[in-house]
């Protein structure tokens, strides 16, 4: 059987369905845990060679996806690929792009859009999801699919 993340490591979220993603900064070190099998970057710029299957999402500092239908399609293969793999999201401080797209997994697992900013700040980070308009993506993400 595969390795799973270790629901009590910090960062890791599990999803109502049992899926489990993990979030984290990039600023900080790479956490001692199984590495990823998957990840998805929400960053301005593409980062430098990672060693697994990886996304780049462009997706400016306390801003929104440039492209909202891209991220869309990026976040589903990542909710798809929770349910068998190792699968990380992450940006520079690992809150407010991290935990939009932690809400918005959040929803594709279930949780209603306008639950689901408090369900990622209840079971991630209590300042997930930072700005208004992040939380209005949440709230359309659906409607991009």
């Amino acid at each position: 059987m595969q390795e799973e993340w270790d629901i009590a490591s910090p960062g890791v979220l599990q999803l109502p369905s049992g899926r489990l993603v993990r979030g984290r900064a990039l600023r900080a070190p790479l956490p001692e845990s199984p590495l990823p099998e998957f990840g998805v970057y929400l960053q301005g710029r593409p980062l430098v060679a990672i060693d697994w299957d990886s996304r780049w999402v462009r997706w400016p500092d306390f801003r929104v996806p440039s492209d909202p239908q891209g991220a869309y399609d990026t976040l589903y293969e990542a909710w798809v690929r929770a349910g068998r793999q190792r699968v990380e999201v992450a940006c520079t401080g690992g809150r407010g792009r991290t935990g939009t797209a932690l809400a918005c997994l959040a929803v594709l697992d279930g949780v209603p859009a306008k639950e689901a900013v408090a369900f990622v700040r209840r079971h991630y980070h209590p300042r997930a999801v930072e700005t208004p308009w992040q939380r209005r993506f949440v709230a359309r993400f659906l409607s991009l699919g």
